[in-house]
């Protein structure tokens, strides 16, 4: 249900860029206000990201306040706080779809909506992406201007680095904001976020420079002194050091609640040439107690009363993925000392909060930097450590090289725990974990497990733990089947399957489906229901090349079921299996289709791509008819 706009009548006369821009100047704080209060009441009836949001209402009514969006350029990075954003351009009443199957996107989307200028979702793609635009711009020679907003947690990783200096060095026009909010997904750890936190007092060093430039300057012999002495005051007094030796003009810090503030800030750099960098210190959860008590728990909310201050406590249900992951991580540190836990900032998001706090000694979290927690697991892993990289499919698709050059290469034993695998729901095509199967199959030494359920997880996990070998666990989001897991750990014969239920001779045509991972309840029921056998291959590669052959023998038909994209995944393996045997079967492989896929809860999606029990059912009663 969406709100009424007439509760919030500043709000309902800037329903548009372009209608913002008409409002006077001091009706912004107003505006301001009363953007969070509908971006508070909205989110809470829907579900969605929330705190990062909270914390960007003055800056993105000032960027669209100065800047002639859409024709000037404005990318967020990550996407997390472009709520204020889509509300601010055309979507206000469409808020209560968000995230939802065939409702507004959960991150900017260009096909959405013009204002949303760059598709993001994974972090610190924003100064890259501007940049293009820059030099796209200047060839366009129209005067377009080009923003880019990142947060302090995405500027953490390497990609924004290489990013402004590419930018510094080319000097083209273009302002990066970063937004300092102090607080990425988890909390941000660095020496970087160090930097950027400490002396946020901009006076002092404004005092000295101007006092000593003005000493130093009127002495010609020493002019390139005066330069390199404001740089040396600026290193000990000012965060904007590094990005002035990067090639950028500095500004800032300044308070990003301060709607006036920014908007009289901005409209001065809109005059200056070169690259631009503007330091804005906001809070996460700004204007809800709650939230800026605790911006972690209110990074992403479900539905709550807002009166309540607080979220609701969750129903009790099977324990998830992540928890069955941080179980066992906990259990596996208390018997190997040589353990040691890798993340790219989601503690929280891949269970691991117990682990981080009983074992701080064993736990690295490196900030949002896939590609270097590739390569320090595989440095560990070197020098006689048992690393363990938990990670999400999704951002696994970072550090594809380093998997294959450091890790896979050398055959070092990392264990890569991928959790998010398959469909994700409501974040959609940026996040789905449609690909990983895939991309990991075509490369040499690596073992790749797809567990069923929660036994298997755990089972799995201590079995790539063990193998000298490099090797991934892909398990997706949310609860599992409700298995107990069994307390004792086992490791698994590798590559090899288990047949879950058989089918009774019939006279109709036999058929087997061949099930990897999670989608094992469908595929029994759809089975039990048209006499079907049902294996559980457990291992996409070494593959059971015995269990496909024999089902292949005994069988009229075969059927391939995966989370994960059918171009060169796990049923492709069962294809090759089939060719190499010179065996002729009719194969139907069900996965992931080759496009994109939508947000909507994972029960939809899986209905939609026809890989629920309704969906397997009809394949089965097509091929026997």
């Amino acid at each position: 249900m969406s709100l009424d706009l007439q509760h919030y009548p500043t709000l309902a006369l800037a329903q548009t860029p372009e209608k913002l821009r008409q409002l006077p100047q001091e009706k912004l704080r107003l505006l301001a206000d009363e953007l969070r209060e509908y971006l508070l009441n909205s989110v809470s009836q829907t579900s969605g990201h929330f705190a990062s949001g909270l914390g960007t209402v003055e800056l993105t009514v000032a960027l669209h306040y100065i800047y002639h969006t859409p024709f000037d350029r404005l990318i967020w990075d990550v996407g997390h706080q472009a709520y204020p954003h889509k509300i601010l351009t055309g979507r206000a009443e469409q808020m209560s779809t968000i995230r939802q199957k065939d409702g507004l996107h959960p991150f900017p989307w260009p096909p959405e909506s013009d204002y949303d200028t760059f598709a993001v979702g994974h972090s610190s793609t924003s100064i890259s992406a501007a940049l293009g635009m820059a030099v796209a711009a200047e060839k366009e020679g129209q005067n377009r201007k080009v923003v880019a907003v990142i947060g302090d947690g995405a500027m953490t990783a390497g990609m924004a680095f290489e990013a402004l200096n590419h930018a510094g060095d080319i000097k083209k026009d273009m302002v990066v904001v970063l937004n300092d909010n102090e607080m990425s997904i988890s909390e941000n750890v660095g020496a970087l976020n160090s930097h950027l936190a400490r002396l946020l007092t901009g006076n002092l060093f404004n005092s000295i420079r101007d006092g000593g430039k003005k000493l130093l300057s009127n002495v010609p012999p020493i002019k390139e002194f005066a330069s390199r002495a404001e740089e040396h005051i600026k290193g000990m007094v000012v965060p904007g050091t590094i990005f002035e030796e990067l090639g950028f003009n500095y500004i800032g810090p300044i308070d990003g609640h301060d709607v006036n503030g920014v908007v009289d800030t901005l409209r001065n750099m809109r005059k200056f040439e070169g690259p631009q960098l503007l330091h804005v210190v906001t809070k996460k959860g700004k204007g809800y107690p709650s939230a800026e008590k605790d911006p972690i728990k209110f990074h992403a909310v479900p539905k709550f009363n807002p009166a309540d201050n607080a979220l609701p406590k969750s129903k009790p249900s099977s324990p998830t993925f992540s928890t069955i992951f941080g179980q066992w991580l906990c259990d596996m540190a208390a018997q190997d000392p040589k353990l040691m836990a890798v993340t790219p900032a989601m503690r929280e998001g891949s269970g691991m909060v117990a682990f981080s706090q009983q074992y701080p000694e064993q736990y690295f979290d490196v900030a949002i930097a896939e590609q270097h927690a590739v390569t320090f697991a595989a440095g560990l892993a070197r020098d006689g450590l048992n690393p363990v990289v938990a990670i999400y499919s999704t951002f696994l698709q970072r550090a594809y090289d380093q998997l294959i050059h450091d890790v896979a290469l050398q055959d070092l034993p990392v264990l890569f725990a991928i959790d998010r695998a398959g469909i994700v729901g409501a974040d959609g095509p940026t996040h789905q974990g449609a690909f990983d199967i895939a991309f990991l199959r075509c490369i040499p030494n690596m073992i790749i497990m797809t567990p069923a359920d929660e036994n298997e997880c755990r089972q799995m996990l201590y079995t790539g733990h063990k193998l000298q070998k490099p090797a991934a666990v892909r398990y997706p989001r949310g609860a599992g089947m409700g298995i107990e897991p069994e307390t004792s750990m086992t490791a698994m014969a590798l590559g090899k399957s288990r047949v879950c239920y058989q089918a009774t001779n019939d006279a109709g045509k036999k058929i087997a489906i061949l099930n990897f991972g999670t989608l094992l309840p469908y595929a029994l029921e759809a089975a039990k229901a048209a006499n079907a056998t049902v294996i559980d291959m457990r291992f996409v590669k070494p593959l059971d090349d015995e269990a496909v052959v024999q089902a292949a023998h005994a069988h009229d038909v075969l059927i391939t079921l995966e989370d994960g994209c059918i171009a060169g995944g796990a049923g492709s393996a069962v294809n090759e299996c089939l060719q190499q045997q010179g065996i002729l079967k009719p194969l139907r492989m069900l996965g992931l289709p080759d496009s994109f896929i939508l947000q909507g809860t994972q029960e939809e999606m899986y209905k939609e791509h026809g890989l629920d029990a309704a969906g397997i059912s009809a394949v089965i009663d097509s091929l026997k008819g």
